[in-house]
């Protein structure tokens, strides 16, 4: 028989290990202020049938990985517009993982009458396919 004292550090590891397997699979954090948003505007663009993938680089030192979302209202009333959110959340949580870059900020922007009605695995390839299109090799710009 164990000891009350030793079961109950057996519990607690058990626990903080369970914990930690929980948050390994959140690789990303959510972004909220306004002027992350607008940086990412700034930056890399590639639109896709069901959506609006913005995403920049950032030069900070820190490799988490940071994602936003937004729908203006020429998605519809709220109910419309917080479902299409969920719609890009889920998404996100099931593409995003593998191909993003560390250091990187990713905005996805809902379009009107799409992403709420397209098919989530055509939503998800767009994902995929948006993200390459963002991280492939690009030639140096030439200067003017």
């Amino acid at each position: 028989m164990t000891p009350p004292l030793a079961q109950e550090a057996d519990r607690v590891a058990g626990a903080s290990a369970a914990k930690a397997a929980v948050l390994s699979c959140l690789p990303y954090t959510i972004l909220a202020l306004r002027s992350d948003f607008l940086r990412a505007a700034s930056a890399r663009r590639q639109g896709s049938q069901g959506f609006l993938l913005q995403a920049r680089r950032r030069d900070d030192g820190s490799d988490a990985v940071r994602v936003g979302f937004t729908c203006s209202k020429k998605i519809g009333n709220a109910v419309m517009r917080n479902r299409a959110k969920r719609r890009l959340r889920e998404v996100v949580r099931a593409v995003l993982p593998p191909l993003a870059q560390p250091g990187w900020d990713y905005v996805l922007v809902g379009r009107p009458g799409v992403t709420v009605s397209r098919d989530f695995a055509a939503l998800k390839s767009d994902l995929e396919g948006a993200l390459r299109q963002i991280h492939r090799d690009r030639p140096p710009r030439a200067e003017p």
